[in-house]
């Protein structure tokens, strides 16, 4: 170990590059930090020639990190999670909490947990802000370098990835799937079977950080793969196509229930097998080592 150069590199070095790779701007981790911008790039600056890497590029109005970069704050937002916790032992006290609270999910998740944040946010902790990220732009790798503190999504129970050994996935709210249609669809009036299921074209739901779903498996291995002729970003989306078209739309039983894009449609039991689903909580395992993010963490949990 290179205790010399490590002596050489402090908090306040891993803290701005961090934050840079949040905002990408020396101005908004500035302001973060309660700094100067001639500050900030000052340390960038200290950290480019420690590292011996360019860090970040300028592309326009917006600094755009390096691979190195990306890379590094990979390992830096752990060394953070655990020094913050060593800092905050006391008893968490969330009525006084000033901080930050960020979450990332899909638009449709927002509709079963909006009444929970409301609580949080309005008398649980009422002077902390939350910050709520759109998990195709913030997903896990966001999760991975620190850009977001929690991801919250329903999912196939088999479809967690496995390249992210530090992330801790638990389910907090066991789900079912269902099939969706527009209420005068050919379909709406019988019990919907395998061979109508597999007639008809479908929605598809697009996520690049999850593996095919086990459902999506059974289909091709016992019957034949469904006609997916349309994917889209969120369950809200593909429920107002199925209000205009005879498109089918597979999703949660528990979002169709809540949603108010999903009302008039109507809602059959899927005629095989699907596995398990629910709706899990994702973090970095050192994130618990911060007081905040673990009672953070309760009140979703306990959802």
């Amino acid at each position: 170990m290179d205790y010399s150069q490590l002596s050489r590199i402090s908090l306040k070095h891993l803290t701005t590059l961090h934050l840079m790779l949040s905002t990408h701007s020396v101005t908004k981790t500035a302001e973060q930090l309660f700094l100067s911008p001639s500050t900030v790039s000052k340390t960038l600056n200290q950290l480019r020639d420690l590292l011996k890497d360019e860090l970040f590029y300028r592309d326009g109005s917006r600094l755009i990190p390096t691979p190195f970069a990306l890379k590094a704050g990979q390992s830096i937002h752990p060394i953070l999670s655990s020094m913050n916790g060593l800092l905050h032992q006391q008893a968490f006290d969330p009525i006084s909490y000033t901080g930050v609270f960020r979450l990332s999910m899909r638009e449709s998740t927002f509709e079963i947990f909006a009444p929970l944040i409301g609580e949080i946010i309005s008398s649980r902790a009422p002077h902390a802000r939350m910050m709520i990220y759109g998990k195709d732009q913030f997903g896990i790798e966001a999760l991975v370098s620190g850009q977001t503190d929690f991801v919250l999504l329903p999912h196939d129970l088999s479809q967690p990835p496995t390249r992210h050994q530090d992330l801790i996935w638990e389910s907090i709210i066991d789900d079912e799937m269902v099939c969706l249609m527009s209420a005068d669809h050919p379909l709406a009036a019988s019990p919907l079977t395998i061979e109508a299921y597999l007639e008809y074209s479908h929605i598809g739901i697009l996520d690049k950080e999850l593996q095919q779903p086990y459902f999506e498996q059974i289909l091709a291995q016992q019957y034949q793969p469904r006609q997916t002729v349309l994917s889209v970003a969120d369950f809200g989306q593909a429920a107002l196509l199925c209000q205009h078209s005879e498109l089918l739309f597979t999703c949660s039983k528990l979002w169709a229930m809540k949603a108010q894009q999903a009302r008039g449609l109507m809602v059959k039991e899927l005629p095989f097998d699907y596995g398990k689903v629910a709706y899990s909580l994702v973090w970095n395992k050192p994130m618990l080592n911060d007081q905040a993010m673990k009672w953070f963490y309760e009140q979703l949990r306990d959802s």
